[in-house]
């Protein structure tokens, strides 16, 4: 596997709007309204988010009475779920790497509107 498939790969998740567009359906299927309302994110931003989500195999549509419902593919919950047990086991290491604390500084006006990384 060449090395652009894992960097398109995070970036697809390193986008602050898709994270969020991730964690939200981690919970449970929903379809783009509900997801702009949650987030409080204009639908156009989180139809073309998902668009890419879609585009990229992160999230699959179904149609359920007239309405597209996304949710998360298997594969993606599994991979989300083994970053959580390394992000537990290191978060205080990730969160003292200033590499990383530079590039999120560098990157945080490219958030969104008042978004900020937590």
């Amino acid at each position: 596997m060449k090395i652009i498939s894992y960097h398109l790969f995070l970036r697809a998740l390193a986008n602050h709007s898709r994270l969020r567009i991730v964690e939200l359906l981690r919970r449970r299927p929903h379809h783009v309204n509900e997801i702009a309302k949650d987030l409080g994110l204009e639908q156009s931003r989180v139809s073309h988010n998902l668009r890419c989500l879609l585009d990229c195999g992160f999230v699959k549509a179904e149609w359920n009475n007239g309405v597209k419902v996304y949710s998360l593919e298997e594969d993606i919950r599994e991979i989300i779920g083994l970053m959580d047990v390394h992000i537990r086991r290191y978060e205080s290491h990730l969160r003292k790497c200033g590499v990383l604390e530079s590039e999120v500084r560098k990157n945080e006006g490219n958030t969104g509107k008042g978004e900020k990384y937590e």
